[in-house]
């Protein structure tokens, strides 16, 4: 299951938030990537979700494969909203 989320924050997907989002994801059992602009990453990996260089106004996919894919979409979506680095769903 993927769902595409615009980065709004103006730093774009910056160091601080994008470890507590990796973090996030580092919570749940399921296989957790992003994309952006042709590239890939586990999102689990800060340094894989940094190498993305994701700027503000950035469109990211988020893919969750594994049971309940649904809501940790959804918590992953409002992880980002926490964090300031997109807007409300």
């Amino acid at each position: 299951m993927e769902r595409t989320v615009t980065i709004t924050d103006e730093a774009g997907m910056h160091a601080r938030p994008a470890s507590k989002f990796s973090k996030k994801a580092a919570e749940f059992d399921n296989d957790i990537t992003i994309a952006y602009n042709g590239k890939e990453a586990n999102l689990k990996s800060i340094m894989g979700l940094m190498s993305l260089g994701i700027p503000q106004n950035g469109e990211a996919t988020l893919k969750v494969e594994g049971k309940n894919a649904e809501e940790v979409l959804d918590v992953l979506e409002d992880t980002l909203v926490e964090l300031g680095l997109t807007d409300k769903k």
